[in-house]
């Protein structure tokens, strides 16, 4: 075999040689340049920044989250019914929203729950450079502070929407994204036994549930729902007294574990 392959060479021409030569430096320079470039391509894809989703607790814990973006209608009804049970939530308001409804932001407050960071328009953050997240960012927790007396250290992206350059601009704050790992889908109407049925069957230790303020049915479904939380041993807490202050770690579902 090897004298065949010299004798196929040997037929070759000057210059076909020469092409050869050059294919084989080509592919070389490649594998060199995959071999020292690869690693850096999984590790950027093993440090994607995320947000929490959900806590890893050894006790029975959850949180119940409510955005208020644009409408009213249920806010006082939500405080009432969580004060029934002295359950606190935490309630994820945009600034704009403050400027509207005032008296609801400080309602909450005074009832014990946490106001925290909506954003200040329900913009796009993707489409947002980092200075703009962070004006935004502020702009809306400047509002908040204003009526409570309080500055939001918890953050969630409008429309769930984020990216890395968005969870380290919302890092660089001291401010800790917050995303869900329960979604009641109550924003599409869905009838309260629905809503109760989504929560029920895919909460867990950790969870972090989402609703919204002014959804059509979600008063009707949030009083089974903290019923049949409580008789299964689960513990209510605000979003800030469930996950982990501290050294932590995220895994690639958005987990958030001690370190």
């Amino acid at each position: 075999m090897l004298a065949k392959i010299k004798d196929w060479v040997h037929k070759l021409t000057k210059r076909q040689r020469q092409y050869i030569s050059a294919a084989l430096v080509v592919i070389l320079i490649a594998a060199i340049f995959l071999a020292v470039e690869t690693p850096d391509i999984i590790s950027a894809a093993n440090t994607r920044q995320l947000p929490i989703y959900s806590v890893e607790r050894d006790q029975k814990m959850v949180s119940l989250t409510f955005d208020a973006a644009w409408g009213n209608e249920d806010t006082q009804t939500l405080i009432d019914i969580l004060g029934k049970y002295n359950i606190k939530a935490t309630f994820f308001v945009v600034g704009e929203w403050v400027d509207k409804y005032p008296e609801s932001v400080l309602a909450l407050h005074e009832a014990g729950h946490e106001v925290m960071n909506h954003s200040n328009d329900h913009a796009h953050f993707n489409t947002l450079t980092s200075d703009q997240i962070v004006e935004n960012i502020n702009a809306c927790s400047d509002k908040i502070e204003a009526v409570t007396g309080v500055r939001p250290t918890l953050f969630r992206p409008p429309y769930g929407e984020y990216d890395d350059h968005v969870i380290a601009a919302v890092r660089s704050m001291g401010i800790e994204p917050i995303q869900w790992d329960v979604d009641s889908l109550d924003w599409k109407e869905l009838s309260a036994s629905e809503i109760y049925s989504r929560v029920t069957s895919k909460v867990s230790s950790g969870s972090i549930i989402l609703f919204h303020n002014a959804a059509l049915h979600t008063p009707e479904a949030l009083e089974d729902i903290i019923e049949y939380l409580l008789s299964e041993g689960y513990e209510i807490v605000p979003v800030s007294q469930i996950i982990i202050t501290g050294d932590y770690t995220i895994d690639n579902t958005g987990r958030q574990f001690a370190a």
